[in-house]
């Protein structure tokens, strides 16, 4: 089964693949400052240009099986709330990574970890996954405590596996979070 499938509801929340119309949405997220602080992106993206071609390459990476990128709304409609989605696919393993952020009005909110756990489970249910890997820099707390609430146990750090704010020349530690598809779901 492919990660191909492109809606899900639950939680409160609705994931759905990125859209040309989004653009100025990914843009504001990707370059809010509490983003910036503890992400480097290997592609940045500057301009509403760079959010549409990312949005497509995000496209044609989900029909490659490659990976599956998600806006969060609000169950319903409403608006963008942030993003979460699958990266570093690798079926052999049936083994994934995932990442998410939230837009600076939606913080504090619980929409991160219930968008992280509604992906979870469709990747779980639907896209057969048995293991799914969430990194982290070891001191954003916050991305911790999303990640320790939708159920991903702290494995340990890993030494010097993520950039540094803004560098790609220079690393920090990372926390290593998973989970298998044998855990049992956290209550949201």
């Amino acid at each position: 089964m492919t990660t191909a499938t492109t809606e899900m509801k639950g939680l409160g929340l609705e994931l759905r693949p990125w859209a040309p119309e989004d653009a100025a949405t990914l843009l504001r997220g990707v370059t809010d400052p509490e983003f910036m602080r503890w992400n480097t992106p290997l592609i940045p993206i500057t301009d509403l240009d760079g959010a549409r071609e990312s949005i497509a390459a995000r496209a044609a990476a989900r029909a490659r099986d490659e990976m599956a990128q998600f806006a969060v709304w609000e169950e319903g409609g409403g608006e963008i709330l942030g993003h979460v989605g699958l990266q570093l696919i690798f079926r052999a393993m049936r083994r994934t990574a995932i990442g998410y952020w939230t837009l600076p009005e939606h913080r504090g909110k619980g929409v991160a970890p219930r968008a992280l756990e509604l992906c979870t489970r469709w990747a779980f249910e639907q896209g057969g996954f048995h293991r799914i890997e969430l990194g982290h820099a070891v001191e954003n707390t916050p991305s911790c405590r999303v990640a320790v609430r939708a159920g991903y146990a702290v494995e340990g750090t890993l030494r010097g596996a993520m950039f540094e704010s803004g560098k790609n020349d220079a690393f920090r530690d990372e926390h290593l979070h998973a989970r298998l598809a044998s855990d049992p779901y956290p209550e949201m």
